[in-house]
């Protein structure tokens, strides 16, 4: 008895549709917002010859960049799964978000070419009122933004949307730098413009590297549940005796799970669909992200040290 059940609990199309458009509508919002923010910084930091501004605002036009091709993948990632693709067209988020992530790797090149350029031909910035009132604003934009696309992330269980936030917070940190950076030029230190955008560089990279590394860990199927804690649970089921070959993938709201499962070799087919039921009940209980179950039911296996050959 080899028996493959394949009685899945599959997430509703309308909701799946519904919790689609949501995104969307975020990334839209939040692509103004990006934009106006980026518009302000980039015309001041060249009103007043600044590399960290310019830089920080080349970065939030990085990030209006990344929201235009995060509706993009979403208007694909939408569509209901079909014969080419199975599973859906979620993973289009995780390859927005490498697209993000390249992104940001420009912008890194970018940043680099202005900070050395400020420090070796000794470009000084002109700190104004009017640059200073611009760069506290954009400051809390930055953070209003960051939050909301946070929360609607987490609520939505968007990865797009939370490495969209993890992106937007950097320029929080990259804002308060360069504020630091005009407080330093306002001193007379006026090479601090330089080396703060060196600083940003840094940033930069580290939120490119968590970003990138998220998308290939969805990409590349890295498992997504303990197969021990997987193992432990099913074993509650009464009539399991043994589990193995536990497997996960996708993404964080929406995992797939297939694993093995031996019972006594005398159970009717019935019974043993039944024990499957049970096991994927148990499992979608314990991990809500859960939608996908393919529990292999096999009879329980000879001692190998009795028949000398294995019988998997």
């Amino acid at each position: 008895m080899d028996l493959v059940d394949t009685r899945v609990r599959h997430v509703d199309a309308s909701s799946l549709i519904e919790r689609n458009r949501k995104v969307r509508n975020v990334l839209a919002a939040i692509l103004l917002a990006n934009w106006a923010v980026a518009l302000a910084k980039v015309v001041i930091g060249w009103m007043s010859n600044s590399a960290a501004v310019t830089a920080d605002g080349v970065h939030s036009f990085i990030d209006g960049g990344s929201n235009v091709l995060g509706l993009v993948a979403m208007s694909v990632a939408s569509r209901p799964a079909d014969e080419d693709h199975p599973y859906g067209h979620g993973k289009f988020e995780a390859l927005a978000s490498l697209g993000i992530g390249a992104l940001i790797g420009i912008a890194m090149l970018e940043l680099g070419r202005m900070a050395l350029d400020s420090l070796l031909h000794d470009r000084h910035p002109t700190v104004t009122p009017l640059m200073a009132g611009v760069m506290v604003g954009t400051l809390f934009v930055n953070l209003a933004v960051t939050t909301l696309e946070r929360k609607q992330g987490e609520k939505l269980k968007s990865p797009l949307l939370l490495a969209d936030a993890r992106h937007t917070l950097s320029d929080v940190g990259v804002t308060l730098a360069v504020l630091g950076s005009m407080g330093l030029v306002w001193l007379g230190f006026p090479k601090a413009d330089g080396f703060v955008t060196l600083g940003v560089l840094v940033v930069v990279a580290r939120v490119a590297w968590s970003i990138v590394k998220q998308a290939v860990g969805i990409l590349s199927d890295t498992a997504r549940l303990d197969p021990q804690k997987v193992e432990s649970l099913t074993l509650q089921v009464h009539g399991v005796r043994s589990c193995r070959d536990v497997r996960s993938r996708g993404m964080e709201g929406t995992v797939y799970v297939d694993l093995k499962i031996e019972v006594d070799p005398q159970l009717t087919t019935a019974r043993a669909h039944e024990l499957a039921d049970a096991v994927e009940a148990r499992l979608q209980a314990e991990f809500p992200e859960v939608v996908d179950v393919v529990v292999h039911v096999e009879p329980t296996r000879l001692s190998t040290s009795l028949s000398g050959v294995s019988t998997r």
